[in-house]
């Protein structure tokens, strides 16, 4: 079992930047890939961006090439979102996952079989 805990979100203006946290626990050592995606009321959630666990660059969604960069701290099981240029259609509930599995480009939910509670990101025009 992985647990997973976000932390960052809140309320920024258009054209600001956030950084949002994932702490991993438990079973951290059968992890592969961590990513996050992103939900908007009343919408599907969606990928946003992933990194595998032993190194590498991030992949993206089109949507935030550019702006958003993730990373990851393999000493402190943690991963980053770093959100830059933020828009107003950025407002979602971001969502931290984890996956077990080696196969690479996970953008789908159902490759990842662990994700944290959410962290509210709002932007304001």
């Amino acid at each position: 079992q992985v647990q997973l805990v976000e932390s960052g979100g809140g309320l920024v203006q258009a054209g600001g930047s956030l950084r949002l946290s994932c702490a991993a626990s438990g079973r951290t050592f059968n992890i592969y890939t961590m990513g996050w995606f992103r939900q908007a009321p009343g919408k599907e959630r969606t990928f946003v961006a992933a990194i595998r666990w032993s190194g590498g660059s991030g992949y993206y969604a089109d949507s935030v090439k550019g702006r958003f960069t993730i990373s990851r701290d393999n000493a402190e099981n943690t991963v980053y979102l770093q959100m830059n240029s933020l828009k107003p259609e950025d407002t979602s509930v971001y969502y931290c996952a984890a996956s077990y599995s080696s196969r690479l480009l996970l953008l789908s939910t159902n490759d990842y079989g662990y994700w944290g509670q959410g962290t509210q990101v709002t932007v304001s025009s």
